[in-house]
């Protein structure tokens, strides 16, 4: 497999951390990987609304975000009680804002500051 195509591979997992449930996603979330971010965000959103928690998605390390994984953040959302918090590369920030997600999502520049924040606050 060749370095460009070994940087398309999604790779997803989720991890809990100081109360917050962590979703961390590396590589590119498109068509064909929306429905493997879409399934671990599922399994997230399960575990945090049993715990009380938070989700918080880290996609720091994603090169590529397409229309179908902004509909998966865009279903997260709706199902998470507290608005999701979002960890945007700039990849990832440019579709959220022009899409105008980032009404809806909670959007961080690190994963510091989106572990830090409460529900109603959020870093441009």
């Amino acid at each position: 497999m060749s370095g460009e195509s070994a940087s398309k591979v999604l790779d997803v997992r989720v991890r809990e951390h100081d109360g917050v449930d962590v979703v961390t996603v590396h590589g590119e979330v498109d068509m064909a990987s929306a429905p493997q971010l879409q399934a671990a965000l599922e399994e997230a959103l399960e575990q945090a609304q049993r715990g009380g928690r938070a989700v918080v998605v880290d996609m720091l390390e994603v090169g590529f975000l397409g229309s179908a994984g902004l509909s998966v953040l865009l279903v997260a959302s709706e199902a998470q009680s507290r608005r999701l918090r979002v960890v945007a590369s700039d990849a990832v920030r440019r579709p959220i804002e022009l899409t105008a997600l980032d009404e809806l999502l909670l959007v961080f520049p690190s994963l510091d500051a989106a572990l830090a924040a409460d529900e109603s606050s959020a870093a441009s």
